[in-house]
């Protein structure tokens, strides 16, 4: 794998949509940190995340994470749960294990078209047999 020379991170790439403020965005961006390890093998040019939330603080929740990755489908994660701080860690946490499938897919072991590379034996040399012995050994 070769090193990213701008790796992605959650402080650069976050931007904060609907139901949220920017003074909302640091306090969003810490409790998404543990996706830096995982967004560092991208781009920072290439890799935009937003996070939204719908009926904030009321019964019906609903907080979206999304991933745009050049080269890649666009990622949706969504919650609904009622804590606010459980609903982004329940998405963070999702989109941690997408991002890892997505990898997964695009690695030969998994990808057949990458790892169908035809395998070319190599002749297998044989011992020369002393003749008279095999076949005084047959008889």
């Amino acid at each position: 794998m070769s090193a990213v020379t701008n790796p992605a991170t959650v402080a650069e790439c976050l931007r904060v949509g609907a139901g949220f403020s920017q003074g909302d965005r640091e306090w969003i961006a810490e409790q998404f940190g543990t996706l830096d390890t995982r967004l560092a093998t991208f781009h920072a040019d290439a890799t935009e995340l937003e996070v939204s939330v719908k009926d904030r603080e009321a019964r019906g929740q609903r907080v979206t994470l999304e991933c745009w990755i050049a080269g890649r489908q666009k990622i949706v994660t969504t919650s609904s749960e009622i804590d606010l701080r459980a609903a982004l860690n329940d998405v963070r946490d999702d989109l941690r294990r997408k991002l890892n499938d997505s990898k997964t897919r695009q690695e030969p072991r998994n990808n057949k078209h990458l790892r169908d590379v035809p395998v070319v034996a190599e002749p297998v040399d044989l011992p020369e047999v002393d003749q008279p012995r095999a076949q005084a050994e047959t008889v």
